[in-house]
């Protein structure tokens, strides 16, 4: 049974950072694309960042690149969200997925996802 785990979630004040991760279990994506993508309340889900299986390709949501970085560990078929200068507007919950392949921009495309953890920034 495949499982995306996220962790490092929480709150944090406007301006701090915070470092997301998601460990996959029963499956290997050393060879897939993964995303992280969040949902705001009201909101459609959005996406944040995307990585190649290599982690040489990148892509970022408009409104965090610059202060997101998203990168990986294959090794520990894991996946990593750092967040800086943190925003009230990033307040969302925030999931780790995985895909059967490339990576993508879509979430559509993606096969796996985990439950999701809160990230909450006080202004």
């Amino acid at each position: 049974q495949v499982q995306l785990v996220e962790s490092g979630g929480g709150l944090v004040q406007a301006g701090g950072s915070l470092t997301l991760s998601c460990t996959a279990s029963g499956r290997t994506f050393s060879t897939d694309g993964m995303g992280w993508f969040r949902q705001a309340p009201g909101k459609e889900r959005e996406l944040v960042a995307a990585i190649s299986w290599s982690g040489y390709s990148t892509d970022y949501g408009d409104s965090v690149k610059g202060r997101f970085t998203i990168s990986r560990d294959n090794a520990k078929n894991t996946v990593y969200l750092q967040m800086n200068s943190l925003k009230p507007e990033d307040t969302a919950v925030y999931y780790c997925a995985a895909a059967k392949g490339r990576y993508s921009v879509r979430a559509v495309e993606y096969a796996y996802w985990g439950h999701g953890t809160q990230v909450t920034v006080s202004s």
